[in-house]
């Protein structure tokens, strides 16, 4: 009989990184895949991205909507709580082996609640990272080690982490970051296919603009924004901006871009872009901006000049081709410059060792564990090592 494995994925970000563990459990003999969606995938405002799922040949077995409308660390606090019921139900019909979890975002730790509550074994993929920049992602991605029972860590440093954390080593497995690291490279679409389907330039230069609100700093979340938006229109340069996510002040982010978008033909704004339309203009960009944790992670890959602005990734591994900024449009703007024009930084940056470009094939590494790791009291009743 097949074990049954149910992901839940709640954000394009996310999902994209998933993707190649999915579709490597659901090549697997032993397994059979179970998708359940939620969050920002539910939502038309950020683009209704269950489709992409569903256009790369997934099927959506459950999907659990839970966030209310509103700006406020009180709607998603609510949201929680929805989304902890909506959960219970979608497992209660799945009835899955094991619920696979990525990342730290308010509607994984929802997942991981219900889960663990049913006695239902829990693999967390990339904890064990750090931010220590203010937002709650950092307390709801320890949470859910503390409730994982199997740790899918990115770098050797995260799964030292999770070990200080007190995890049993044997159920920490180093994986690698997956997403963009299991792609083909001539997978990628050309700049000039991409400059006719996102309508800009490609004789000019062009910026990837990806911003999320901080937890800590939600009320400033707009003016934030608008830094960045100053500092763009300043420089009058091309640039594909896409939506923040759903965390309280993402929808005053989404008020300003509004705004600059109306001024400035030169900005493309998109609510969500296809994984693969995304990381082909990663690749290709003069240079990604923003907060964004694919800035740090994946963009080395293609040696691409990152401008990392304000305290969101703040403690986090990274590779030479980030630029940290604060919230200040002239020294955005002077980052942005020195991402174009220092030859210097440039050619460091290709020199430069990526600390994510650690492992190959962990999609069927972690199929391959999922099929043959045992279920049983030691699995499921954990302890602190220390």
């Amino acid at each position: 009989m097949q074990r049954k494995i149910a992901f839940v994925t709640g954000t394009r970000a996310e999902y994209a990184v998933s993707c190649p563990a999915m579709k490597a459990v659901g090549r697997h003999p032993k397994l059979k895949l179970f998708v359940i969606a939620t969050g920002m995938h539910l939502i038309p405002e950020f683009g209704h991205t269950v489709e992409e799922i569903e256009k790369d040949g997934l099927r959506v077995h459950a999907k659990v909507p839970m966030y209310l409308s509103g700006d406020t660390g009180a709607t998603i606090a609510r949201s929680l709580g929805i989304g902890v019921i909506g959960f219970t139900q979608a497992i209660e019909q799945i009835a899955p082996n094991i619920v696979v979890v990525l990342g730290d975002r308010t509607e994984i730790l929802a997942a991981v609640v219900a889960a663990a509550h049913m006695n239902i074994p829990v693999a967390h993929i990339h904890g064990g990272d750090s931010t220590t920049g203010g937002c709650i992602d950092e307390q709801i991605r320890h949470a859910i080690t503390r409730f994982a029972h199997i740790h899918f860590p990115a770098t050797p440093k995260s799964a030292e982490r999770l070990i200080k954390m007190g995890e049993e080593p044997w159920r920490i497995h180093i994986v690698g970051p997956l997403g963009i690291y299991a792609m083909p490279q001539n997978d990628f679409i050309p700049k000039e296919k991409l400059a006719q389907q996102l309508n800009f330039d490609p004789d000019k230069s062009i910026f990837l603009v990806v911003q999320h609100p901080v937890t800590t700093q939600s009320e400033k979340a707009g003016a934030q924004m608008r830094e960045t938006m100053e500092a763009l229109a300043e420089l009058k340069q091309q640039a594909v901006i896409i939506y923040p996510n759903t965390d309280a002040g993402g929808r005053a982010m989404i008020d300003v871009i509004k705004e600059y978008e109306s001024k400035y033909p030169m900005f493309k704004v998109y609510k969500s872009l296809p994984y693969l339309t995304f990381v082909s203009l990663m690749k290709c960009a003069d240079a990604m901006i923003g907060n964004s944790s694919s800035a740090i992670i994946e963009a080395p890959l293609f040696g691409t000049p990152v401008v990392n602005i304000g305290i969101r990734q703040e403690g986090r591994e990274r590779g030479y081709n980030v630029i940290d900024v604060p919230h200040e449009k002239e020294k955005i703007v002077k980052a942005i410059q020195r991402a174009l024009t220092d030859k210097e930084f440039r050619k460091k940056i290709r020199e430069h060792v990526n600390p994510f470009d650690i492992e190959k094939g962990g999609g069927e590494k972690i199929a391959e564990i999922l099929s043959s790791v045992e279920i049983n009291n030691r699995l499921l009743q954990k302890r602190l090592t220390y």
